[in-house]
């Protein structure tokens, strides 16, 4: 294999992190290379982060439609291991009721206290044993508290950090002159402390999606615009570039410049007929999924199917639904319209929503599925439970609380 060739392969099958390493690698032996890393201005922040905001349109809860369907099968499982049968563990399943598909708290805990007749201290209690929970941010009451934990983490939590949390208006408006003063920081701690920020999950339930890619930089943004869903590229994945006229390695810099430039313009190419086929998805959620398979994309876009295999290896798209592998939006035909993806969701939800107390088998799941199109095996629930992490019916089943 040749040099330029296994560079071409490299740069095609890389995800925006590992397209940013090698950027770096060839800037650092190639003068005529020069990288400028981007920021982007508060407006350009991603879709995740949409509605959350303070100068956000409408009621932020209501903005949180990302489905996380086995999220509530996850806090099953997780809740009796934290506390022993009793009214902490009662409690907490109250709270558990209450998580927003997002990971938030739907619901004031002065509420759900008077439901079970308990002081609010009790709640409150129990509320921070819960927030230990992985991911982090889970069981948060609003988006500062989902970022002030998330920094705890991390250690970030600094002076600066908790002026920013409890000023996020100005966080939004991109002031950060006033962040500076009010912190009495440099303008360069707080665009440090806002590049932090971003990399924080405001919707950690969005983790327990099917689809859902590791907390990270994606390649690309889909939003719905005027006229209908639009793909871009995430201005801050990577680095901007440009050549020093006159420097050493010109040659070599332009043949980077262009086989990024070609494996972006794949990339967007390939993106778009994949989304455009899952519209569905982008609107309703990872349950919404259809059967797409990698050739008919590439037909569609006259390309070879492993060039399409190795463009979506490692790129991601941040939705408002979460942030997903492209590779995971394709799936195969299960009868009817429904794919491995969407059946999976289909799946989880089912367990979300069965009685703790005399949970459903893998059989009855498979019935449950099962339509008159289609007819699932119970080897195949089997296989979906374990790759949404979810256990077997007998170790689901919880004790009726006395």
């Amino acid at each position: 294999m040749t040099t330029s060739l296994h560079a071409s392969l490299r740069v095609l099958r890389a995800d925006a992190a590992g397209l940013a390493r090698y950027l770096e690698e060839q800037a650092a032996e190639t003068p005529a290379l020069m990288l400028t890393p981007t920021f982007p201005s508060p407006g350009e922040w991603l879709p995740r982060w949409t509605g959350l905001l303070p100068h956000g349109d409408g009621d932020p809860l209501a903005n949180l439609q990302a489905h996380g369907p086995s999220l509530m099968a996850y806090l099953t499982q997780k809740i009796p291991v934290l506390f022993p049968p009793g009214p902490a563990q009662r409690i907490a399943f109250a709270l558990a009721e209450a998580v927003e598909p997002s990971g938030w708290l739907g619901r004031p805990l002065a509420t759900i206290a008077a439901e079970q007749t308990v002081g609010l201290a009790e709640v409150e209690a129990v509320l921070d044993t819960l927030q230990t929970l992985e991911p982090t941010g889970l069981f948060a009451r609003d988006l500062a508290e989902c970022l002030r934990l998330q920094a705890i983490e991390l250690a970030e939590l600094d002076p600066a950090m908790e002026v920013m949390l409890a000023h996020l208006d100005l966080v939004a408006s991109g002031d950060w002159a006033h962040l500076a003063r009010l912190a009495n920081v440099g303008q360069e701690v707080i665009a440090a402390r806002f590049r932090t920020i971003r990399s924080f999950n405001p919707k950690p339930g969005t983790a327990f999606s099917g689809v859902a890619s590791p907390l990270r930089e994606p390649d690309l943004i889909a939003r719905e615009g005027a006229e209908g869903w639009e793909v871009s590229f995430n201005k801050a994945s990577l680095p901007s570039m440009r050549i020093v006229e006159g420097a050493k390695g010109l040659g070599r810099a332009r043949e980077t410049i262009r086989l990024i430039e070609s494996r972006n313009q794949t990339l967007l190419l390939v993106a778009q007929a994949i989304l455009a086929h899952q519209r569905a998805a982008l609107e309703a959620g990872p349950g919404a999924l259809r059967p797409l398979k990698m050739q008919t994309v590439a037909d569609q876009v006259a390309l070879h199917k492993s060039t399409v295999s190795r463009v979506v290896a490692g790129a991601a798209v941040d939705t408002p639904h979460g942030t997903w592998w492209l590779r995971a939006l394709f799936s195969v035909d299960m009868g009817a319209d429904t794919g491995a993806a969407a059946m999976r969701a289909r799946l989880a939800r089912l367990i979300a929503a069965e009685d703790v107390t005399a949970p459903m088998s893998d059989e009855a799941l498979a019935c449950a599925l099962s339509d008159g199109e289609t007819i699932i095996a119970r080897r195949t629930v089997a296989k979906y439970r374990a790759a949404l992490r979810i256990a077997p019916g007998h170790r689901r089943r919880q004790r009726k609380a006395v």
